[in-house]
């Protein structure tokens, strides 16, 4: 099924940072923010088991478990099954260690199996308090946690979660399934087979003002020739974009510091928001179906909201091409 035909609107909810990504967030504070994206219209969610292990799911469940289930759409992820044990060992996450630190304690298994794709699903459901997904992305097959290991990893996923999503899919019990990733190379590697098909997928960190020259070399001429649409995760480079200190996870270095000052200096030139400019170029290309900016404050909702329909003149997406910016490849708004 097309993203586009699936998801109700472009401006979607991401719920890592409800995992207590960097910080320990209150409960109340997580259940506003959810809140805050219901009563404003937001009717896409998007989860994983592993933000948090569980807590993330955990906390939008809390909310969308009290609404109609056929007002929303839910996406969530495989490839971590969360057990009931208690992880005692420091958890090794690849590049993104500490990440969610402050979340659940729980002891997470690391699995794409077909086995694990079930048992993902089912533990999912229950965390969530739902009775179906309507996406299931396949989370993290790529070389920012498996290093040189990720092919095998994907093999595994080839041959387990990907059988088992497309026969759910098959069977009406999910809408659609894809890759959720922070890498381009697993997507063109699924691209490439012959079957199974995804219906689309999950690209985080790397469809951004700061980061899309290698996007746009081989994955989303491949993804667009195929007709498979692409949520945006991550448009604001892990907060960098929005006023945070991070990028990729991690304390922005000098370089990006200083390509966001220059970003930030051309949209005050132009007297318009770093965060307008930074949704609406992750939704101009062809490809992308939906954004899906994470928060964990009531008040970013309503950012996110008014960045996403606030006007941008198009001598700043000129001015933007000219100051050489953006990749000559990159579509723009107003097509400049």
């Amino acid at each position: 099924m097309s993203l586009k035909n699936l998801l109700p609107g472009r401006l979607g909810f991401g719920t890592a940072p409800l995992g207590n990504m960097f910080r320990a967030i209150p409960d109340e504070e997580a259940r506003a923010t959810v809140e805050a994206a219901w009563d404003q219209g937001i009717r896409y969610y998007d989860t994983a088991p592993f933000y948090g292990a569980g807590l993330a799911e955990e906390r939008l469940g809390e909310v969308l478990s009290t609404k109609p289930r056929d007002s929303y759409v839910l996406s969530t992820k495989v490839g971590r099954v969360i057990l009931e044990e208690i992880e005692t060992d420091v958890p090794d996450f690849g590049e993104k260690g500490g990440l969610f630190e402050h979340g659940n304690p729980n002891k997470i298994l690391h699995e794409w199996t077909a086995d694990a794709t079930e048992r993902s699903i089912e533990g999912s459901l229950k965390r969530l308090g739902v009775d179906r997904l309507d996406i299931v992305w396949v989370h993290d097959i790529a070389q920012d946690f498996h290093g040189d290991a990720w092919i095998q990893k994907f093999e595994e996923a080839r041959t387990g979660a990907f059988r088992v999503l497309s026969r759910l899919r098959d069977e009406g019990v999910i809408k659609a399934w894809g890759l959720g990733v922070n890498k381009t190379e697993p997507i063109e590697l699924t691209l490439a087979l012959d079957e199974p098909r995804p219906d689309g997928f999950l690209l985080a960190g790397r469809y951004t003002l700061l980061d899309h020259e290698h996007a746009l070399q081989r994955l989303l001429p491949m993804a667009e020739e195929q007709g498979v649409e692409m949520v945006v995760g991550g448009p604001y480079s892990s907060g960098i974009l929005a006023g945070g200190s991070h990028f990729e996870y991690q304390q922005a270095p000098p370089e990006i510091i200083e390509k966001v000052s220059r970003l930030k200096a051309l949209a005050e030139k132009h007297g318009i928001g770093i965060k307008a400019a930074a949704l609406q170029f992750s939704l101009a290309h062809p490809v992308s179906a939906a954004v899906i900016p994470g928060a964990t404050r009531p008040s970013r909702i309503a950012e996110d909201l008014s960045a996403l329909n606030e006007t941008v003149p198009a001598a700043f997406w000129h001015d933007l091409r000219a100051a050489d910016l953006v990749s000559p490849a990159a579509p723009l708004p107003d097509a400049a």
